[in-house]
């Protein structure tokens, strides 16, 4: 490979994971300007960062992901909400990235949840300020929490596989073609 080229390549994932950190931050921002669909948009803004991974590499996505949870930490009016991006949803493509490189289905699902369980422990009993204007009136005795939250987390998880597989085959594979 010429120096050129491999400085294009690094110039081309710097460049898609800036471009990518600036649209979480969009995201991170509208949810705090949209109370009804804060838990979403943060969901939404947790999404880019595997963007960063497919495209740019795990390095890639670790930065997409540090540099729009702190700047949401800096900016937002809503602290809660880069709380939530930074502890969770903007965190969990990298975890999923590296988790699911075991290609052992059992032990994936077994660690994914042991992360997942971590994390509503932390935000359930250390930052329930955070978690708890999300979650409905019903869930109110912490097994319902953990109950229906693993089983909305499997689901999360199955649709967030389906679409980095979309953005595979379809956004990343155009951008490829195009440099």
């Amino acid at each position: 490979m010429t120096d050129r080229k491999r400085r294009s390549g690094s110039a081309y994932r710097a460049a898609v994971t800036g471009v990518l950190a600036a649209l979480s931050l969009v995201f991170l921002y509208l949810s705090a300007l949209t109370p009804s669909g804060r838990l979403g948009l943060v969901a939404v803004a947790g999404l880019i960062p595997a963007a960063a991974v497919v495209s740019a590499g795990l390095a890639a996505g670790f930065l997409c992901y540090s540099a729009a949870g702190l700047l949401g930490l800096i900016l937002l009016p809503v602290k809660s909400n880069a709380l939530l991006y930074l502890l969770f949803f903007g965190l969990y493509p990298m975890i999923k990235s590296l988790i699911e490189r075991l290609r052992q289905l059992p032990l994936e699902l077994l660690l994914k949840l042991a992360f997942f369980n971590l994390v509503l422990t932390l935000f359930w009993f250390g930052l329930s300020g955070v978690l708890l204007p999300f979650l409905p009136s019903a869930l109110n005795q912490t097994w319902l929490v953990y109950a229906a939250g693993n089983v909305v987390f499997l689901v999360y998880d199955f649709g967030f596989s389906k679409l980095i597989a979309f953005y595979c085959q379809r956004i990343d594979k155009a951008l490829r073609r195009r440099r």
